[in-house]
């Protein structure tokens, strides 16, 4: 996409290097920006050639999608997604009846992030948004009968109404499991975290339980018409629950991980619900940062540092969790760092155990939801997870 200044010189039949300045991909602070003046289709981008590095992509298709979309053509963007993934698809189900089962499991955990990466752009109302969705689910439901790593599970939560989730036990130590539940935010699909958290959690002997939140599935409404659900926090309750009942799952030992946008509805579950042993969330961020943005930058003109957020922090619901708390964020993160770290001071000396990690662009991961760079976010967070739930049978 080209800049302003591009397309007044060309005007005028002058063509300058601009152009293929502004058109040129490049490394930034917040990761790898393939179409500059797109931040849309860059950021959906990074995120799928972020997953090469935990199975679900592979660097060389990704760049080779890209070289033939068109940034802002959603049509482009769905062919080639759509065409990764069917390839993957096939693929995986030639290596399953050649009896090469490693071989499908890889190309099914692919061909899943393709057809999730195809309908991004797709209207809710378009039936190719649906149909990929479709074969994103059964290419997870294939992975998880060939690897016998998890099964799918039905969690009773509101009348007539269940949650949608994948339980993947750890490998067996002796003894209950401590245990791992997941979300993320409106923009994520539970199918998304079986190539980007099991390594994370199994080898530190810890499971895992992937659900899709009530509501916030991509593109999905609640029945006053707006996306996501006003009574999430339950969903969450019922979701520990169930873990609960399950003999195999420590009851002492169950933490609650919010990913991305899905961290502010890991503060709201935690801070209503007294049975985590530990909680990876905003830590009640965006609820201060909104207040603090209304009270200090507009009523005041200012920042105004820290005492803003000491001010708003009497009426925060994460002062309400009980359990150790961990709040990571980008150093060019959506959310200014600045204030993030100022809600956890006021937060840290309210009384709650809270920890906060800032990536920096110089380690990177430091854009939002670590998105850049994944891998080093959920070592992080995985490691503090499991310093936390160790215990007798850890």
């Amino acid at each position: 996409m080209q800049c302003a200044e591009t397309a007044r010189k060309e005007k005028f039949g002058v063509v300058t290097h601009i152009a293929l300045v502004a058109a040129t991909p490049f490394y930034g602070p917040r990761g790898w920006v393939q179409w500059p003046g797109n931040e849309d289709y860059s950021f959906q981008f990074m995120q799928i050639l972020g997953a090469a590095q935990d199975g679900g992509s592979t660097i060389s298709e990704c760049f080779r999608a890209a070289s033939s979309i068109n940034p802002g053509d959603d049509e482009s963007w769905y062919r080639e997604w759509k065409k990764l993934a069917d390839t993957s698809k096939e693929r995986g189900d030639t290596a399953f009846h050649s009896g090469h089962t490693e071989t499908a499991l890889s190309n099914w955990l692919r061909a899943m992030n393709y057809f999730r990466a195809a309908q991004t752009f797709l209207g809710t109302n378009d039936r190719r948004r649906s149909a990929a969705i479709a074969h994103m689910q059964a290419c997870s439901q294939l992975y998880l009968r060939a690897a016998s790593v998890g099964e799918t599970v039905e969690i009773p939560w509101a009348e007539n109404e269940v949650l949608q989730g994948y339980f993947l036990p750890a490998p067996q130590r002796g003894g209950a499991s401590p245990t791992v539940i997941c979300f993320g935010g409106p923009d994520r699909f539970k199918e998304e975290y079986l190539h980007s958290l099991p390594r994370y959690a199994h080898r530190r002997g810890l499971s895992l339980l992937l659900v899709d939140l009530p509501g916030y599935r991509p593109g999905a409404l609640s029945d006053d018409g707006a996306p996501g659900r006003f009574d999430i926090e339950t969903a969450i309750s019922g979701c520990m629950d169930h873990l609960i009942a399950n003999d195999g799952v420590d009851p002492e030992r169950i933490a609650v991980f919010g990913d991305g946008l899905g961290a502010a509805f890991a503060t709201r579950g935690a801070s209503l619900d007294h049975r985590f042993a530990a909680v990876v969330c905003d830590g009640g961020i965006w609820d201060l940062h909104e207040r603090a943005f209304l009270t200090v930058n507009i009523a005041s003109g200012g920042c105004g540092g820290t005492a803003g957020f000491d001010k708003l922090c009497g009426g925060s619901i994460a002062k309400n969790i009980r359990c150790p708390i961990l709040v990571t964020i980008g150093e060019h993160d959506w959310l200014d760092a600045g204030h993030v770290t100022g809600c956890c001071q006021a937060l840290r000396a309210s009384g709650l155990d809270i920890d906060l990690k800032i990536f920096t662009a110089a380690e990177t991961a430091a854009g939002p939801g670590h998105v850049d760079n994944p891998t080093i976010g959920n070592e992080f967070i995985f490691d503090w997870i499991a310093d936390r739930l160790r215990g007798p049978a850890a």
